[in-house]
């Protein structure tokens, strides 16, 4: 069982859920800065790259975005990606070309947004593919025989093409307990929605934005709550009553968990999502046992090594490693779906001598990562003793959301020492006075570098001075970053 927190703010929404006391999860979004999955735009193609067999689609954002052929729905079987000949992408679209597009995944970094001309419509139990006419059943949903009763009860509400129906459908999982009336609400609401998007894809100019996902606040009632969730809390009045006339549209059955939460202490605060975040920000995670992760994310991929530190309360030292190690899965799951890191990551257990240990760590990490909402996939053990897995990622990670790259660092995490500098001073000191001929030079640089210049390397200074025969004077700039100097000629 879970709670869902909702903290809203005119510029900022956002959603914690409690699990056992923990924080499992966090998503944000900014107002200014909204996540573009489930939009759909009238784009226009701006450049074909047949090298890549992609395209970049101009749909008025400030980069342009990626439409790959394997996301063209005029792939020869219908289906996005389905066909293993695809048709190339030179002789499916042009320059110029106006194209409906969906967001399939968020701007990363310096990456656009990624497109697909394969539109789905997300509803309460339904996901609607307008131009697809085949009835797909979650797979979470229970047994093969209750998957195909739910889909002949949905072959006779959608109807035939030619009686006004038509259009795929996937059920979701909280399509199993629904009701034929239920089912048809979803199914009218969609294609409402679908008609209006047609109708604007009509008369719009390409760049035009024709649909737009549902709120955070909304999609925690569409995607994140369900029977497992015993209360959805939020602090915004105001929310909380939109919240409740949208739920009464179209989720009824979460209607009861709602709650208003009028404390005087901030929901976060009360719940210690605050400090939650904060952790989740830093590079180590300890863990209970006293040892503890170190997390480093990277452009390529993100690295997980595991750490005994303090722990040493096993019989042996084999039954240390292996309890480190089953600790560390559990918490490796959670910090994944709490950072929200995705792409390939690189788990660096501490190395097991004997296989059943490894093969019990192998099973308590996938049990974990089975309850993660995002998509991931688990390689084992590699000879290195590593495990690689992947992650589904479609937005930005909470460090790249929350942060930015230090100025003085510029993102490497380090920078050069105080006497690296003074090195770097002196020959540049000397590279000048073979070029030009000044009457003094003045160093102008950090407090911690012009005083090392002034005690430790002071003999070196002088020599200096001595052997270009001009005075060297030295400044201190209190706001000059640690590699930071300048070098005036007098």
């Amino acid at each position: 069982m879970h709670d869902i927190l909702i903290n809203w703010a005119p510029q900022e929404t956002r959603v914690a859920i409690i699990e056992n006391g923990a924080v499992q999860e966090l998503h944000i979004e900014r107002t200014l800065e909204r996540g573009l999955v489930g939009n759909v735009y009238l784009g226009k193609v701006a450049r074909v790259l047949p090298g890549m067999q992609s395209a970049f689609i101009d749909i008025g954002l400030e980069r342009a975005a990626f439409l790959h052929v394997a996301d063209l729905h005029t792939s020869p079987h219908g289906l996005r990606g389905e066909s293993q000949t695809l048709v190339p992408i030179e002789k499916q679209v042009f320059e110029g070309q106006t194209l409906m597009v969906q967001v399939i995944k968020d701007p990363i970094g310096t990456k656009g947004a990624r497109l697909s001309t394969q539109i789905s419509i997300a509803g309460r139990m339904l996901v609607f593919l307008p131009q697809d006419n085949h009835i797909g059943i979650s797979q979470k949903i229970g047994s093969p025989e209750a998957r195909e009763q739910l889909r002949a009860r949905m072959q006779a509400l959608v109807g035939k093409p030619e009686e006004g129906g038509g259009g795929g459908f996937i059920l979701r999982t909280n399509a199993e307990e629904a009701s034929d009336q239920e089912l048809a609400d979803d199914i009218a609401y969609l294609r409402r929605t679908w008609a209006r998007i047609k109708q604007g894809g009509l008369k719009q100019p390409a760049g035009t934005l024709l649909h737009q996902d549902l709120s955070l606040a909304e999609r925690v009632l569409r995607d994140l709550a369900n029977e497992q969730t015993q209360h959805i809390r939020v602090d915004s009045k105001m929310q909380f009553d939109l919240l409740t006339a949208f739920g009464e549209a179209y989720t009824p059955t979460s209607i009861a968990r709602l709650e208003h939460y009028k404390g005087e202490r901030p929901i976060f605060d009360l719940y210690g999502v605050e400090e939650e975040i904060a952790r989740a920000l830093a590079r180590r995670v300890d863990l209970k046992s006293g040892g503890y992760l170190i997390i480093d994310q990277t452009e390529a991929l993100t690295t997980i090594d595991v750490n005994t530190g303090g722990y040493v309360g096993a019989r042996n030292f084999d039954e240390t490693i292996f309890k480190t190690n089953l600790e560390a899965a559990l918490a490796i799951a959670r910090q994944l779906r709490l950072r929200n890191l995705g792409g390939i990551i690189i788990a660096d257990f501490i190395d097991m001598v004997r296989e059943d240990h490894q093969q019990a760590v192998l099973a308590e990490f996938r049990k974990q990562l089975a309850r993660d909402r995002t998509r991931t996939t688990v390689s084992g053990f590699t000879q290195l003793g590593l495990v690689e897995m992947t992650r589904k990622r479609t937005r930005e990670s909470l460090a790249h959301m929350l942060c930015q790259p230090c100025p003085t660092c510029q993102g490497r995490g380090q920078v050069k020492t105080a006497r690296s500098v003074c090195y770097d001073i002196l020959r540049e000191i000397l590279r000048e006075a073979r070029q030009f001929d000044p009457k003094d030079f003045r160093v102008v640089a950090s407090p911690a570098v012009v005083e090392m210049l002034l005690d430790e390397e002071s003999a070196h200074l002088a020599d200096l001075s001595a052997f270009i025969g001009k005075p060297i004077s030295l400044s201190a700039e209190p706001t000059m970053n640690p590699e930071q100097y300048d070098i005036v000629l007098l």
